[in-house]
């Protein structure tokens, strides 16, 4: 599983930059995988807990059955005003759902709305940002696995 900390190690700025978008908006879409296959999106609230980026769920509610059913995401955060002043930021991965003592002492430290409010912390397979180059002549796209590690395209 390639956490969070992994990715600041492997790729520290691409971390940053993602990390400092995440937490600039409140509410990010995730996309799951409903039971027939088909996509759902749904809004979300990321975190981190233990050095890991999570996001949690009301008890019960559809996008928390599909990750426990079948873990894949993509986290897509809040495009703010639109104009790609800062990137724009897209996660994939797998969430594996927090339980037990791990999970009461989250809502303990958190305090959610809820003390059976789900946790899933993110197992993460792909990392892509997309920003207006400094000079506004093309997009630059930067792709992070744990595989190919780092990659920058340019896009006119």
């Amino acid at each position: 599983m390639t956490g969070w900390q992994e990715l600041a190690e492997q790729a520290p700025e691409l971390a940053s930059a993602a990390r400092a978008r995440l937490e600039s908006m409140r509410h990010h879409v995730l996309a799951t995988l409903r039971e027939d296959g088909s996509p759902r999106v749904s809004g979300t609230e990321a975190g981190w807990y233990g050095g890991d980026l999570t996001f949690g769920s009301m008890p019960g509610a559809r996008k928390a059955r599909d990750l426990q059913r079948d873990g894949r995401f993509a986290l897509h955060t809040n495009p703010g005003d639109g104009t790609l002043s800062e990137p724009d930021v897209k996660i994939s991965g797998v969430a594996v759902e927090v339980t037990g003592d791990e999970q009461a002492a989250w809502v303990a430290e958190v305090q959610p709305p809820q003390t059976d409010a789900h946790l899933f912390r993110c197992a993460i397979t792909e990392v892509v940002t997309t920003k207006v180059s400094d000079d506004q002549t093309h997009l630059v796209i930067t792709s992070w696995t744990p595989d190919r590690g780092v990659r920058v395209f340019k896009r006119t």
